[in-house]
Order: structure tokens, then sequence, then C-alpha cells
């Protein structure tokens, strides 16, 4: 069985990759990261809670010190009764393409040469290092550096298009969490809960 890495953080995205993963028969090897996010410990206890059955136990690596001091609100959490957030307040600087090396060199060192991601062809106007331009170059990065290969099957594909095929492969959508904005509850107002409702709507799930 080929063995894979998968960056996952309980959302919905690369949960459904999982379930994918799985029904193909691949071992899956579930890495998280600790960026400082002031959601980590939910993402953390979500991820251990809607991992299929068969995937190795999830890992947690800590990379939150390259973040201290952040002034985005994905690490400093606002309070959603009295702070006005805007979109661009949400955003981490070169956060994917660390991701991406970060998940390289712990995949090489794991000897895993198969990298999955949940990104998807995002249009949240900050999230420019998740566009499926941005993703392809990154590829094109790592091809020429070593022999860990890059696999993002939504990167071309709407947030319904994930939903719809979450539903199919029976993934727990409702235990999923990736709220930005808040860390206990989703807010259903930051960028990533306005666009999993929209696709849940679309897909009759709501």
């Amino acid at each position: 069985m080929t063995r894979t890495l998968l960056l996952a953080s309980g959302g919905l995205d690369s949960t459904t990759v999982a379930y994918r993963l799985v029904s193909e028969g691949k071992t899956v090897v579930p890495v998280f990261f600790d960026y400082g996010q002031h959601c980590v410990e939910t993402e953390w206890n979500r991820l251990n809670e809607v991992m299929p059955q068969g995937v190795m136990p999830p890992e947690r690596n800590k990379i939150s010190d390259l973040f201290r001091g952040s002034t985005s609100r994905l690490i400093d959490e606002p309070n959603l009764w009295s702070d006005e957030v805007q979109d661009d307040d949400l955003y981490v600087p070169y956060r994917t393409m660390l991701f991406f090396s970060a998940a390289a060199a712990r995949a090489q060192t794991l000897g895993i040469r198969e990298v999955y991601t949940g990104f998807i062809n995002s249009n949240h106007a900050k999230e420019i290092d998740c566009t499926a331009d941005f993703l392809n170059k990154l590829d094109g990065l790592t091809e020429a550096v070593g022999p860990v290969r890059f696999f993002s099957p939504y990167r071309f594909a709407s947030k319904a298009d994930v939903a719809r095929d979450a539903k199919k492969l029976g993934v727990p959508i409702g235990r999923t969490f990736s709220c930005q904005a808040s860390s206990k509850l989703p807010c259903g107002a930051c960028p990533n809960c306005v666009e999993r409702l929209a696709a849940l709507r679309q897909t009759g799930l709501l």
C-alpha cells in the first residue's frame, strides 16, 4: 500500500481528502501544524475525531514561534461582541508556502514521497496563496529540489464540489471545523464559514 502524508486540519476539505485516500486503498499519515492559531486545540480535537478508520494516528508539529507577535486575527482571537474584523485581518503571511516546505521536509524524513492537501481554488480576497496558480508554482519548485510530490485533488474545485464528495464518502461533515474568527463555535460570518454554508446549501445539506 502506498504511504501518503496528508496536511490535515480537521476542516471539511482535508478530511474529505482523507476519506478519499482511504477509499483508494492508501495508507494515510495525517500531519497537523500548530502555527499559533487561536483555534488550535479545537482543530486538533476535531481532527482526531473526524479522521476515517484506517489512517495512522495524527501527528502534531509546532511551528507557532514563527508567527509570534502576529496581529492576524487567526492568531490573535478577536472579541466578536466588540471587535470589527475584516477579511484582510485574517491573513497569515506565507502560511501555505511554509506548510508546503514543512510537509516536504517531514515527508522525506519519514520516507514518504506523496503529500496530499485539501486546498481548493479559493476566491477569498486574502488567500492568494491558496489559488490553483499559486499551488502549481509550488509544485514546480518542489520538483526541482527533491523527491516529494504534492497532490491537491480539489485545487480546481469549489467548496460545493468538496461537500458533494464528502456526502458520498460518508464524511462527518457537521463535526469538521474551519472557522477563522472563533476558536470554540463557528462564527458564521468569516470567509471560511460563509463559503462553507453556501456550499452546504448548494448541495442540499442545509
